[in-house]
């Protein structure tokens, strides 16, 4: 099993670092059309550095491998490898751009690509990804190009109003939003674009919109689930590459701390201090560790653990079932996707 998604992972790889070619001249009429032979050199280093750098540091690849393995399984073999910048490359414009409005100092274990290259830098080529990505529905063959690129717009619509409302949220810490705003948060921040890989494997597949519609919506409480572990890894194990309880650092509103707070409503006062101190002092202030231990000795950071876990395992019903809307699921594929929802839990 481990080996047919490396051999999936490699191609995946293949066509990020295609877009990301040295050899500029390879598609650079595609990207800059008329522009592409008098583009400055140095210049397009500024540009195409910070990606190349955030690209190469690795990642979990689970979003391209999903709307890849969906494509397969409904049964149009790879031909949605070649979409796969068009995930990923948003995901990581996204990351370039939250590590500065989160003040994040670090990214997969190295300095975040503000810190290295600068803040002007890092915002203008982390904008540039996204659009950057695009070109890949238009150089592909499909005919149904223009229904992906509205899918495209609206997924990257909704990643942004997330974002927006998960800052306005640590902006103002002792504003306290209804779990369910949470989960519509996560939804638009996470799951919209695991809902766009999907969805993307399926029409990539020739499947049905009905399909395509339901594989989305699963694979959107995936990414909500997906989100509630990472953001309970966050204040437990750790996330590699990142610093323990640096969401305590931003003030971040997570599930385990909006369980607190709805629990335990006159200790808010206490949750506040600990999120302005540790602001003001950063990841070593002690008021990180007093937060991290009066979530886990409520027990919400198990209790938040639980629902990411049950999130990611309704979508397993869906993806392994033998037809999606009348279409056809092929074994080998349901096996390949229940074994990636395994690896994401």
């Amino acid at each position: 099993m481990d080996q047919e998604y490396t051999q999936r992972l490699k191609k995946i790889e293949a066509e990020l670092e295609r877009w990301l070619s040295a050899k500029f001249e390879l598609w650079a009429e595609d990207v800059f059309p008329g522009y592409g032979k008098n583009v400055n050199s140095l210049a397009l280093n500024t540009l195409l550095e910070p990606l190349k750098d955030i690209i190469s540091r690795g990642g979990k690849r689970w979003r391209p491998l999903l709307m890849t393995l969906v494509c397969e399984t409904l049964g149009g073999g790879d031909s949605a490898v070649s979409l796969s910048p068009l995930v990923e490359f948003c995901h990581n414009a996204s990351l370039i751009h939250d590590d500065i409005e989160d003040e994040s100092d670090r990214r997969r274990g190295k300095p975040a690509v503000h810190k290295i290259y600068g803040v002007d830098t890092a915002i203008n080529s982390g904008t540039f990804f996204y659009f950057l990505s695009s070109a890949c529905i238009e150089s592909c063959a499909l005919e149904n190009r223009g229904h992906i690129y509205k899918l495209w717009t609206e997924c990257i619509r909704r990643l942004h109003l997330g974002q927006a409302t998960d800052i306005f949220w640590h902006r103002n810490i002792s504003f306290v939003p209804q779990i369910e705003e949470y989960y519509v948060m996560c939804s638009m921040k996470t799951g919209s674009l695991a809902r766009f890989s999907a969805e993307l494997g399926a029409y990539t597949a020739g499947a049905p919109e009905e399909a395509a519609r339901q594989l989305g919506e699963a694979a959107e409480k995936l990414g909500i689930g997906f989100q509630i572990l990472d953001d309970v890894k966050n204040l437990t194990t750790g996330i590699p590459g990142k610093t323990l309880g640096d969401d305590i650092v931003e003030g971040k509103k997570s599930l385990p701390v909006l369980l607190y707070l709805n629990k335990y409503p006159e200790n808010r006062e206490r949750v506040f201090s600990n999120f302005r101190a540790a602001r003001l002092k950063g990841p070593s202030a002690p008021e990180v560790d007093d937060q991290i231990e009066i979530l886990k000795s409520a027990g919400v950071l198990a209790e938040a653990e639980e629902k990411g876990a049950s999130l990611i395992e309704q979508p397993r019903k869906i993806f392994n079932a033998p037809e999606c809307a009348g279409f056809p699921m092929n074994e080998k594929g349901r096996a390949l996707l229940d074994g990636l929802i395994g690896l994401i839990s």
